[in-house]
């Protein structure tokens, strides 16, 4: 059983804490593409720990409105973890910060050492996907290059019928 879970376990689990302000880039697949998305907050809950089965609580305030995102500890999905600073508190849920706004949400710093937390590969698949944007982005490119070229083409034909019409009057 050990063997099989072990599998699936990342080798650099993040020490997260409640009350830390986290930045989760989280690999989202739109459609074919695949792109890294930001999301920046602060951890309200760490639940099971560093087990398989652990989860952390990310809060956000967006245009004023209270975004929470529950990220799983071992997620494939999750590319690195950067915390941005650590707060002091002194419980383990901070459920009450959603009813707080503005200044009444702050926390007292504790510090603010900047640790990012990332997988061996995350580097290269980082890599590979700006190559998948380059390589869509010069394909798109020739492809309107070369409508245009036909579009050009085109409304040379149509030019070239009038001139030659106008010198045979």
């Amino acid at each position: 059983m050990e063997s099989i879970l072990t599998k699936y376990a990342k080798k650099n689990v993040p020490e997260i804490k409640s009350g830390d302000t986290v930045k989760v880039s989280v690999k989202v697949r739109e459609g074919a593409k695949e792109r890294i998305q930001a999301f920046e907050g602060l951890v309200i809950a760490v639940q099971h720990g560093k087990g398989l089965d652990g989860s952390f609580t990310v809060r956000k305030e967006s245009f004023g409105i209270g975004v929470e995102r529950v990220f799983p500890l071992h997620s494939p999905r999750i590319v690195k973890i950067e915390r941005i600073k650590q707060s002091k508190v002194r419980q383990s849920k901070l459920y009450y910060m959603r009813e707080l706004t503005g200044k009444h949400a702050r926390l007292k710093d504790l510090n603010r050492d900047h640790v990012v937390w990332e997988e061996k590969g995350a580097e290269e698949e980082l890599a590979k996907i700006e190559e998948e944007k380059a390589a869509m982005a010069e394909a798109a490119a020739a492809k309107k290059a070369a409508e245009e070229a036909a579009n050009e083409a085109k409304v040379a034909a149509l030019a070239g019928d009038r001139v030659v019409e106008e010198d045979k009057k």
